[in-house]
């Protein structure tokens, strides 16, 4: 199923010296009992509202795992094979805790997740009271790399780089098309995530010009219906929205606006979890025509980004959400520290994630880099937009597969 360059790819972290088999080091390199297999912890809600995410999450790193044993295995380490070690966060924060020094309890080299920043936070510092390497496919809130942590790393964009590119994109879409904002209403679920990247995009707008409007809110956990909240938008007189959520209120806030009908030029997410992703068309139907995002994305010109979504379809039977890229890559980058270390000792191997330089499967600047405060520098944010039922990225042109449509007329 994959293609030889797909391969190459990932065999290109098994390089290295060969040693003696088993796991140098002690720190918290763990083994189930064999001295050949290295456990990875993931950390994603596997059960509750956001369980499609998870197991998406889930499921790239398995992807991972089987990739790097197929090629060999840890080569520094005589071949040594990696294992999930899986946990179920259930997305509260407490779950995760505890789910987190479980896994630090069975041993893992490194854990991988968490998908909601609420729920990072508490395993982040599960992981540096620990110092076990903890590597996020996706969280977004800043304040989880603000205390100074040596064994936390992030793949995604934070959450003020959505915010503050997101109002540069409309800003810079608009003014294009020569059709200017007259009133940005914005949309967020409550918690970490929703609220920052709100905060970033509204200092950024207000930098620019652009007029803010109402800033509406709602729990994830428990909404059902945001048909009240649209009507909050319409009845405001914003021609933009801007929304910030996961996948399942994302497909709730279309199917709203496709019934409310809000005189919108655009529906732009913000990082949102549902509007850049292949199944949203699908699950909103003709609700998703031309809905904007600003977002991670697969690198659609890349090969290895098309063979991992195909092996992924062919696996799952489902379409790849570009989270499970994020997660595949996460298994890469502490694979290859393995490798480069030699050793599983937990000290060694964040040394090594450290000087992480990977080429993704996600659109960026360049390879993956970690700065000292364990951010990826080279993420990389772009516009996506449904066009003729699938998202495709339409800016920056650098990235683009084709233009915006603006107006969008969302909802109509």
């Amino acid at each position: 199923m994959r293609t030889r360059s797909f391969v190459k790819l990932v065999a290109a972290v098994g390089s290295g010296a060969v040693l003696l088999a088993g796991c140098a080091g002690g720190g918290s390199g763990g083994s189930s009992g064999d001295a050949k297999v290295i456990k990875i912890g993931t950390l994603h809600p596997l059960s509750g509202a956001n369980a499609g995410d998870g197991t998406q999450l889930e499921n790239g790193v398995k992807l991972g795992i089987k990739a790097i044993n197929d090629a060999g295995g840890i080569k520094a380490l005589g071949g040594a094979k990696l294992e999930l070690d899986g946990g179920d966060t259930k997305g509260t924060p407490d779950t995760g805790q505890s789910e987190a020094q479980r896994l630090v309890g069975d041993g893992v080299v490194a854990l991988v997740g968490t998908y909601q920043s609420a729920v990072s936070a508490n395993v982040a510092a599960v992981a540096e009271r620990n110092k076990v390497p903890f590597v996020m496919d996706v969280s977004g809130d800043d304040a989880i790399l603000s205390h100074g942590y040596k064994y936390s790393f992030r793949m995604q964009p934070q959450n003020s780089r959505f915010g503050t590119t997101a109002a540069q994109y409309v800003k810079a879409i608009s003014a294009a098309a020569n059709r200017p904002v007259t009133k940005v209403a914005y949309l967020h679920e409550a918690t970490a995530f929703g609220t920052g990247v709100y905060q970033a995009f509204k200092a950024e707008a207000q930098k620019s010009g652009l007029q803010m409007g109402p800033e509406i809110t709602y729990d994830a956990a428990s909404v059902s219906d945001l048909t009240t909240q649209i009507a909050q938008v319409k009845a405001s007189g914003a021609n933009v929205l801007v929304v910030s959520g996961y996948y399942r209120d994302g497909v709730l806030a279309a199917k709203a606006i496709q019934t409310v009908k809000p005189a919108l030029d655009a529906v732009v997410g913000a990082a949102d979890g549902a509007f850049d992703q292949p199944q949203f068309p699908t699950d909103a139907g003709s609700a998703s025509q031309g809905y904007f995002d600003v977002n991670y994305h697969f690198d659609d010109k890349s090969a290895d980004a098309k063979a991992f979504s195909a092996l992924y379809k062919t696996t799952y039977k489902d379409e790849a959400r570009t989270g499970a890229a994020l997660a595949y890559d996460s298994v890469r980058v502490i694979a290859a520290a393995l490798e480069k270390a030699g050793s599983t000792d937990a000290s060694k191997v964040r040394d090594a994630i450290a000087q992480t330089n990977l080429t993704p499967l996600t659109l960026s600047d360049g390879p993956i880099k970690f700065s000292d405060k364990g951010e990826n520098s080279t993420s990389l944010p772009v516009l996506t937009q449904v066009q003729n039922g699938a998202p495709v990225v339409v800016y920056p042109q650098s990235a683009a597969v084709k233009s915006p449509v603006y107006p969008a007329n969302p909802g109509q």
